[in-house]
């Protein structure tokens, strides 16, 4: 070949090349000056106009805590329907979900003795899916920080006494979702590891880095091979102090009375609000938040913020005039808190009708102002969104890393196949603060500052737009 025909030929190989590059690369490898304006719209809308932190005040003042099963949550369903019409949805619908049913009772009070002395008031949490205790029981402490301190003492260990798992959130680790994933065993697995071991029943710190008096509650489980023992936390301010006493050799009894009660199972919803797209309607981008929170404080960080920043994309997006490519799903899941039902029955639809979700995405982490991303996606989707980084720092939420992006849209990783899966993004904002509020009594409107609120909903519509001038042949989530 002439050096004039390998020239041609090396130009068309070229051409050919740019050609076959997914559309996604030229589109996203730079921020154009139209995401430029719309994401200054999105925010100038959010923080001038924005409705989210009324949204807040009425789901936590009026609605209140609402725990799966309960009539609270049956309100908050009705509320989101309701709110997500108003914030001007085009379609909004139920999605049915059988969700377990546990109630704490008013029956719920422990208190402790000293060296055989008078009882004093220990306030406690139960934690939820707990069984009663049939009454009232006092045991002796013993205090274990491992499951593997039980596991020296043998079969029968504990003789008849309470379990009670002191290992604090470690203080040394930067992330604080870290430090509370370290020591979130000992609340899921404690009630099993004490009966296991001949315990009567089991007590847990408070997974927070605070040191205050607020029990907080959270998930448990049970093991059917084993028989169930009751399960409580206590505040870190009394775990300190219990064994503190056990360390100096005092005698410690706690007793116990809770009445919990697990009801049958109830169906309730999702709430789903579609917005068809103008190129791509059998294409989805869903985001999402969980409707559903304990049973104490009003679960104004967990997840309240997420459910009213999920509606705000809605509501910016609509009184912005924007037109979306791809279909968007404003999802509000029930039952995340103990069992992921409105998850895991989402996806199961979706997979069930051939849903194709290009991305989802989640807001689970509280209502302080954002960070950044969480992203879980192949190296050609992560890339993508780490192609906006130096624009996102300009919005407080530049802090792109790999990772879980959420509960609630996790099962949707099982499509098939797999370069089906969904581009996969949860926000972050500032978590130091987060655990000092959750599943506690201090979860409430009041502990939510406005402005971050507001920055956050900002966060998560810039980040749907975004999302939604992407192209998607190339992108999706990782084999598992």
């Amino acid at each position: 070949m002439n050096r004039m025909n390998k020239t041609i030929a090396f130009f068309g190989m070229m051409t050919m090349a740019v050609v076959m590059v997914p559309s996604v690369w030229a589109q996203d490898s730079r921020w154009s000056s139209e995401d430029s304006a719309m994401v200054a719209r999105i925010h100038d809308h959010v923080l001038g106009q924005g409705g989210c932190v009324e949204d807040l005040r009425v789901l936590c003042k009026e609605v209140g805590a609402r725990l799966s099963g309960s009539p609270e949550a049956d309100a908050a369903i009705l509320w989101g329907a309701k709110t997500l019409r108003e914030a001007g949805a085009p379609e909004v619908r139920m999605q049915t979900v059988i969700v377990p049913h546990w109630e704490r009772s008013d029956v719920e009070r422990a208190w402790m003795r000293i060296d055989g002395g008078q009882a004093e008031p220990l306030k406690i949490s139960a934690l939820g899916g707990s069984i009663g205790t049939e009454g009232q029981i006092e045991a002796p402490v013993r205090v274990f920080r491992q499951f593997e301190e039980l596991d020296s003492l043998g079969a029968d260990g504990l003789d008849g006494a309470i379990a009670f798992f002191n290992r604090p959130m470690d203080p040394l680790m930067i992330s604080a979702g870290g430090a509370y994933g370290g020591a979130n065993n000992q609340r899921s697995r404690g009630a099993v590891e004490a009966a296991d071991h001949g315990g009567v029943a089991a007590l847990v710190r408070s997974l927070t880095h605070a040191l205050d008096t607020f029990p907080h509650t959270g998930a448990m489980r049970y093991d059917d091979a084993v028989h169930r023992v009751p399960a409580a936390a206590v505040s870190t301010v009394d775990a300190r102090r219990i064994a503190g006493l056990l360390s100096d050799g005092h005698d410690v009894r706690v007793g116990l009375e809770m009445g919990c009660i697990l009801h049958d199972d109830k169906a309730q919803a999702n709430v789903i609000a579609e917005w068809t797209g103008t190129e791509y309607p059998d294409r989805y981008i869903v985001v999402g938040g969980h409707l559903d929170s304990w049973d104490i404080g009003e679960g104004a960080h967990d997840d309240g913020a997420g459910i009213v920043h999920s509606i705000e994309v809605m509501r910016t997006l609509v009184a912005l005039g924007y037109q979306p490519r791809h279909t968007i799903r404003v999802v509000l899941f029930i039952n995340e808190e103990n069992g992921n039902n409105g998850g895991k029955t989402y996806a199961r639809k979706a997979r069930e009708k051939g849903e194709w979700h290009v991305a989802a995405l989640e807001s689970d982490a509280g209502g302080d102002a954002p960070r950044g991303w969480a992203i879980d996606a192949t190296d050609a989707g992560t890339e993508a969104v780490r192609a906006w980084r130096e624009s996102l720092v300009d919005y407080g939420m530049g802090d792109l890393r790999r990772g879980g992006a959420g509960v609630d849209i996790g099962p949707l990783k099982k499509e098939k196949p797999a370069d089906q899966r969904p581009l996969m993004v949860g926000l972050r904002p500032n978590s130091q603060r987060y655990f000092d509020y959750h599943h506690s009594d201090r979860d409430v409107f009041e502990n939510v500052h406005p402005r971050e609120l507001k920055l956050g909903a900002a966060a998560l519509t810039s980040m749907v737009y975004l999302l939604d001038r992407l192209e998607y042949e190339a992108l999706g989530t990782e084999d598992e």
